[in-house]
């Protein structure tokens, strides 16, 4: 377990990821802090934090590691996502340490995706290329998250060896409302094909958003239109895996193994999803 106190830990949820026209493909792992006090705290909120303490490195090298121990368990052969955070791309044993985790857990590497977001990109480019070369001849993917949102444009397509881009949740909610968020969306989903990278969008949450990527050749989908995160035992009509023991839970990770006996800092009050519950068709492989 890696818990920040006596009651708080870190635990993965995994949010569904679809093909056009409603095939569940894979998942996206996402850490979530349970405070014992204000619950599930997300991502967005702790890894900076996390990152400048120096607490993410152990974290997410467990979660790396749980999350291929995970869907290598998965009856049904789902891709899974899992992010980089910027300390972990730098670092030069990347690729070595992700080969051992395949290797651990049985995980074919083609199931295997890293997001990598374009401000982790900020230091050494050149050795950075390398590492990433270095993981995707392993056979791993490689996405570039958040693309069309401050750095992440073609110009990173150009430098790394990118297998897929993600176009930015902000882009995604500005569809039914801004002529320009359509036709940027238009061209990162040109670019991405011409460059013989498969597309992807997160946030959808409406319909209409939908529709339209799907009408403009959009690849993979995410978002709570599709499917919100989870626990992995909540899943399990989705990874074939209905069997799991009544009281067994999903592994969680423990701040007490790396020394970490208390939160790095105080979690911000959870803020109320303007999202109304969605749930996308899926037909399951």
């Amino acid at each position: 377990m890696f818990s920040t106190s006596n009651d708080d830990f870190v635990a993965l949820h995994y949010q569904p990821m679809a093909a056009r026209h409603g095939r569940i493909v894979g998942m996206e792992a996402l850490m979530r802090w349970h405070h014992r006090e204000r619950g599930p705290i997300s991502p967005e909120a702790f890894i900076p934090i996390f990152e400048h303490s120096g607490a993410i490195v152990p974290l997410s090298r467990w979660a790396l590691g749980q999350a291929c121990r995970d869907a290598a368990s998965w009856r049904q052969p789902l891709l899974v996502a899992v992010d980089l955070s910027s300390i972990q791309i730098d670092e030069e044993d990347l690729p070595a340490l992700v080969s051992a985790e395949l290797a651990r857990s049985g995980l074919a590497p083609h199931r295997l995706e890293l997001e990598v977001m374009a401000t982790a990109l900020a230091s050494d480019a050149r050795r950075i290329a390398a590492t990433m070369t270095r993981l995707r001849t392993l056979g791993v993917g490689l996405t570039l998250a958040d693309f069309g949102a401050g750095d992440a444009g073609p110009t990173r397509l150009r430098k790394y060896p990118f297998s897929k881009l993600k176009i930015a949740r902000g882009l995604v909610a500005g569809i039914e409302a801004s002529a320009s968020a359509r036709s940027i969306i238009h061209m990162a989903v040109e670019l991405g094909h011409s460059l013989g990278l498969s597309v992807a969008a997160e946030g959808i949450e409406t319909p209409a958003q939908l529709a339209f990527l799907e009408d403009q050749g959009c690849d993979w989908m995410q978002g709570y239109f599709i499917g919100r995160p989870a626990p992995i035992e909540a899943l399990g009509e989705l990874t074939g895996n209905t069997d799991r023991p009544a009281g067994v839970s999903a592994p969680t990770y423990a701040f007490a193994a790396t020394g970490w006996t208390n939160p790095p800092f105080a979690p911000p009050e959870p803020a109320t999803s303007r999202v109304d519950e969605g749930r996308f068709r899926h037909a399951r492989t």
